[in-house]
Parts: structure tokens; sequence; C-alpha cells
């Protein structure tokens, strides 16, 4: 269905060639075909709502000025039946375009009527999209770049949604091979130096060191004291395993549950190893001959399909350009590679019927991207309907300065350390303002500040005094009545316009949020919409004018609410009615 916005442009593009034929039967114009021509928005309002450049790209085709043609056009024009008002020519012969007072009152009275479905749309035509975001390595506790990859990849599905897709949401836990081992191997060592002592039992440098392990093992030792002391390698590092990593992963779970992210789905590695998936993908890529043997390990050929989707080749310090480096499938010892092990998971996410997958990945697996998309190629699946949304790193800020430890452990911060000191709002806020591929700094002062300062306070802040006109009305015996279309033609103000204009725009902001796979513009779109409304509030009495323009005015809230509240859904933000 289309957006009155776009109804007004379809009727300004037909308008326009109508007239165009017109102005040939009369002899204004030589008989010829209008070019395609662009309707936009003008920068500045006060030339017109829309523009349309038909005479300026029709020069040619009618052998005249631009100027005469767009004057012919203007004079030919039917608007009648439109959502437009009236027509201008300016400059060499662009054509500046009006809105009628129909147009505000049917946008206006559109978002009332649609409530939570307004700004939603079919544009996705239930295309079933996954997004696997996160992914954080099972072996330890999250941090802050799973914080912002929860927020971005979690608001991108939800954008997704509102755009019409089907969307799936998935966390991938590496529960196999190298970091599981040495996992192992940690977990391992702290348990043994409990009964032999540190010095007796080093930790290896490329082990983990973090302070978990050590809970994980005293927590083993207090359920099993030294009964694994003395038995297998093995046996010992299978059960420490056994009992840390499931502990870790609902650790994770309830992270992720109080940052509000439902997963569809925690996928394990290791499902696609016992089910025989990562031999499969082996196999496939030997049988088109797309592997060899060296130095007693399998080899993919990664160069061959990962080319093309490359980019800017990398250039070594001798200044020469690198190719995509070919990557060991099967290493010597006979066990597959975590990169293995990725194709093979990428091919299960398309194998289960999905026509486009995006992951969330960090910046430092952009050289991955090529190789991955070239092997679903190399597979016989289409590499472009894997989309990679890269991530950079997150600075944590305090007075200015860089903030590397939590007050808490005194270790590094984690995600769980952020969720306990802010919000969630501000949390998924703030790690949407910007663009995934822009590096950014995060205000832990300006997060819990209550001030206009902070965005999502000053979003949510512009909801709850929508709420409280309404409160404030009824305690003069108003409400909201079901306005009529003269009532609401009755908003004619500028601020009026200008923030009805705005709303106009939000179904189309959903739409691109999705194309561009960037939620940050919901949050821009949420603080622009907040500003208009600030300004309308201060510029628009809503009480004690007449009874019409009131009822006009509060119909404007309420749709102001409505799309406000809307975007703080969309991103699972509260939207309060009192602050």
């Amino acid at each position: 269905m289309l957006t009155i916005m776009e109804q007004a442009q379809q009727q300004l593009r037909a308008a326009v060639q109508n007239a165009v034929r017109s102005a040939i039967e009369a002899g204004e114009l030589p008989a010829a075909e209008l070019p395609d021509f662009v309707v936009e928005i003008p920068a500045d309002r006060i030339h017109g709502d829309f523009a349309a450049n038909a005479a300026m790209v029709s020069a040619r085709a009618f052998h005249k000025a631009p100027r005469q043609i767009a004057e012919s056009i203007v004079a030919h024009l039917e608007l009648g039946d439109t959502y437009l008002e009236r027509a201008e020519v300016a400059g060499p012969g662009f054509m500046n375009f009006f809105l009628s007072p129909r147009y505000y009152a049917d946008i206006v009275a559109q978002v009332i009527e649609q409530g939570a479905a307004y700004g939603r749309s079919d544009y996705g035509a239930g295309k079933k999209v996954m997004v696997e975001f996160v992914s954080a390595n099972p072996t330890g506790p999250m941090h802050m770049g799973n914080a912002r990859g929860g927020a971005l990849g979690d608001c991108l599905a939800a954008v997704l949604e509102a755009a019409g897709y089907e969307v799936w949401r998935e966390f991938y836990i590496n529960d196999a091979g190298n970091q599981i081992d040495k996992f192992g191997l940690s977990l391992e060592v702290r348990y043994l130096q409990l009964y032999r002592g540190e010095e007796a039992v080093p930790m290896p440098e490329d082990a983990y060191h973090g302070d978990d392990i050590r809970e994980h093992a005293k927590a083993f030792a207090a359920i099993h004291r030294d009964a694994f002391v003395n038995v297998g390698e093995k046996e010992r590092r299978a059960a420490l395993v056994a009992y840390a990593l499931p502990l870790n992963i609902e650790r994770m779970k309830a992270d992720m549950a109080k940052y509000r992210i439902a997963y569809d789905r925690w996928f394990t590695e290791s499902t696609l190893h016992e089910d025989g998936e990562v031999k499969e993908v082996i196999d496939l890529l030997t049988e088109r001959g797309l592997t060899y043997e060296k130095d007693g390990a399998l080899w993919y050929k990664a160069g061959e399909f990962g080319e093309k989707y490359q980019g800017k080749k990398h250039t070594n310090r001798d200044g020469v350009e690198e190719g995509i480096k070919d990557e060991v499938l099967v290493r010597a010892n006979g066990n597959p590679t975590y990169f293995a092990a990725d194709i093979a998971y990428h091919r299960n996410k398309f194998m289960r019927g999905f026509d486009t997958c995006i992951d969330v990945w960090g910046a430092d697996h952009h050289g991955h991207v090529a190789r991955m998309k070239g092997a679903m190629d190399a597979i016989g699946l289409q590499g472009d309907n894997l989309q990679v949304v890269l991530m950079q790193l997150v600075r944590l800020m305090r007075n200015g300065e860089v903030v590397r430890m939590s007050k808490r452990s005194g270790k590094a911060i984690q995600l769980a350390d952020l969720l306990d000191e802010v919000p969630v709002d501000a949390a998924r806020f703030f790690f949407n303002l910007r663009e995934a591929s822009t590096q950014m700094d995060f205000d832990l002062g300006l997060a819990i500040e209550q001030s206009s300062s902070n965005p999502v306070y000053y979003v949510q802040y512009a909801h709850a005094r929508l709420c409280s006109i309404f409160r404030t009305v009824a305690e003069d015996g108003v409400t909201l009545q079901t306005s009529q279309q003269n009532t609401l033609c009755l908003l004619t103000e500028p601020e009026e316009r200008e923030l009805i204009r705005h709303l106009a725009g939000y179904a189309a902001q959903v739409v691109n949020c999705a194309k561009e796979q960037d939620p940050a513009g919901m949050t821009r779109y949420g603080q622009e919409l907040a500003t208009l409304f600030h300004k309308f509030y201060n510029a628009c009495r809503v009480r004690g004018v007449e009874a019409e323009l009131q009822q006009a005015r509060l119909s404007l809230c309420e749709a102001t609410r409505i799309a406000l509240h809307n975007v703080l859904t969309l991103l699972k933000i509260d939207a309060p009615e009192s602050m």
C-alpha cells in the first residue's frame, strides 16, 4: 500500500505527463516522448514541497529552452484531484509544487488510524532473512564489542521486520575447535593448581588467564574435590568443559535477555561436526578441484572465487598487491579448521531456505568477508546473498577520558558491567546513534544524565510530554475526538506542517534503513521528530484555543505520540508516559 507521500509523488508525475500531452495537443510543444524525470524533496521547503526536473531533461526532445517547456507544462497542469495545490516555475526551468491542506490532514488521520502499524510496509515482500549477531566466544564473558553488536543486530532485525521481511535472529556458539581445546587446557591448569600449586603447573602464555577460569575451576573442585586430579588428561578436560561451558552459555543467554534480545535459535558449531556437515563441505570443495594438500594439511583455493569480492587489494610492505590467501580446511593433525566449519554453517543457513543471510562482524574480520562470500560461490550458492555488516570499535568515555577498567572488578569492562551501570534504554539507543562503520565513543556520564543533552532521554521526554498534554486537557473535560478532514485542514502553521512532513516520511525511513542495513537512521528520525514536536509545542497552543483548532492540534499530538512510540518500540526502548 502506498503512503500518502508516495501517492502525492505519483500524482505529481501523472499530472506532469498529462500536462505535456495537453501542451503537445495545443501545439505549444512538438510531438516527442517526455524523458524520465526526477521528483525530489527540496532542501528548503520555502521553494516548494516537491521539485521536478521534467523541463530540464526534455530540452533536447522538445527543442526548446527548459523554462519555456516548464511554463507550458505548468499552464496545462490539472491538479484538482491531487494532493498538490499549485506549481511554480523557478530559475532556468525547475518546477516547484506545493501541497494542499488536505495532504497534511490525511497524513495525521492515517497515522492515528494505523496506530502501532504506522510505518510498517510490505517492501520486503516476506523474503526470509537471517541476522546472525554477537556470536561471542563462549569461553569467556562478553565484551564491549558484543554490546554494540547486540544492539545493532537486534535493531537491524527489527527494522527489516518493519519493512516487510520475515526475519530470524541467530547466535552461533563456537563450542568446538581450538578455542574449546584452549578452554579445556586453561580450566585443567587452574584445577590442578588448586592441588599441586601454581609453580608446579604453570599456565601457558597463550591460554585464558581470566578470573572466570579460576572461578570455574574452584566451583568444579567444590563439587568433585580431587576426583579428576589423577585421571587421564582427555577425561579431565572433557569433564571441566562439560561443567563450565554450559554455565558460560547460560550467562550469555542471561546477558542477552537483560539486553532485551531474544534469539530464534542458539546454533552450536558442534552440531555441524556431529551431523557430518563439515565433512560434506570439505568433500564438496575437493570434488570441485578447489583443494590441495601442503605440509600435511588440506588447503582451500580461496582466491579462485574470493577475488571477485575483494575490492581494493592489500599492498604489502614491498608495494606489491596481494590477492586473497588460501585457507587451511583440515590441519595436519586431521582436525577441521574454524574456517571449514564456518563454510558449513553458512551453507546450513541457506539450506534452511533463507533468501539473504546477514552477519554482524567486528571490523577485524574485514579480510574474512571476501573469502566467505567466495566460498558460497565455490559450493554452488550465491555469495551476494551473504551480506556482512562490519562494526567498528567502541571507546568508553567518562569525563572526557577513556575508561578501560570496570570499577566493580578492576578488570576490562564486560557487557554485564555496562548493563549494571547504564540503563538498557540508553545502551540500545547510544549504540545505534552511529553507523556500524563508524568508530564511536560511548559517554557513560551522558548515558545516565537526565537532561535534553542525553539523546534517549530527550526522545523519551517528548513522548512523556505528549502524554501529559492529554492528561492536562482531560482536566478541562476535553478528550480527543475523531477529527474530520476539514478540521485537520486547520493545521496550517509552519511548525505544524514541518512536523507533519516528518511524520509522512517515517515509512520511507524504515525502508531506507532496511536497504542500507543501518538502524542508526531510526535514532536520528526519533531525535528529529522530538525536536520538531518541541518546536510545535512552543509555537502552537493546545489549551485555550477555539474547540475545532484544539481538536486538530490534539490529533497532531496523538499522531506524533504514535510515531514516537513506534520508533522507541522498534528499538525495544521504553516509551514512558511520565518522567
